[in-house]
């Protein structure tokens, strides 16, 4: 048994403690720097919504923001982050971030265009010498519930650039998903924010659907 299905197990032990009896909850995650870590507000809820129908999980509705250095950050599997701008992290806030992705936790970060230079600054402090790869369309986060055979797929345009998305490892093994020139949140959130298309946003969660999918129960 690997230590990510351990850690599925730990984070299924403590459902009494996720509200509404669910067997996990999710987070936001907060950060200092003065970016909008808090966009896109109905993007994490619906996708939850649609794993909880699409996948029969049980995650909590309520979606918990918790700050990258609290300790309390360790009680939610999967956390997602996004915003526009500016993005810091402290000594503390890299330490304690580096062990949460150690100990099996999985961060998402969406880029709600604007936050690219920051980001890939901050994130090159958590494992000195690894770098952001970009995935190919084999690599088993395309590949769960939903199949997506050219890649990320492209919800929003900015720079007329391909979607990219990109994978932090730690023992070979990824810990974190970095979504570009996607805008994978902005699809998740409710069809009046950003007038999408449902195909749109289907498309959006059902590759939301996929990487919480690998983060939980699908790691290479």
């Amino acid at each position: 048994m690997t230590i990510f299905k351990v850690l599925f197990l730990y984070w299924s032990a403590i459902s009494l403690a996720a509200p509404q009896n669910a067997s996990y909850q999710f987070a936001v995650l907060k950060y200092n720097g003065g970016g909008d870590w808090y966009a896109n507000p109905t993007a994490l809820p619906n996708l939850v919504e649609f794993c909880n129908k699409n996948l029969s999980m049980n995650i909590s509705k309520e979606i918990a923001s918790i700050e990258v250095g609290s300790p309390d950050l360790f009680n939610y599997p999967f956390v997602h982050m996004t915003g526009h701008g500016n993005v810091v992290f402290s000594q503390r806030d890299v330490d304690n971030l580096r062990k949460y992705l150690m100990a099996g936790g999985f961060l998402h970060i969406s880029d709600n265009y604007g936050m690219d230079p920051f980001i890939r600054k901050e994130l090159e402090k958590l494992f000195p010498g690894s770098k952001l790869i970009e995935l190919p369309p084999s690599h088993a986060i395309y590949n769960q519930k939903y199949a997506f055979p050219k890649g990320l797929p492209k919800i929003h345009e900015h720079d007329n650039k391909p979607a990219q998305g990109f994978g932090l490892f730690y023992q070979q093994r990824m810990v974190l998903f970095y979504d570009y020139e996607c805008d994978l949140g902005d699809g998740w959130e409710d069809p009046s924010v950003h007038k999408d298309s449902e195909e749109t946003r289907t498309k959006a969660l059902k590759m939301g659907a996929n990487i919480v999918q690998y983060a939980l129960m699908g790691r290479d």
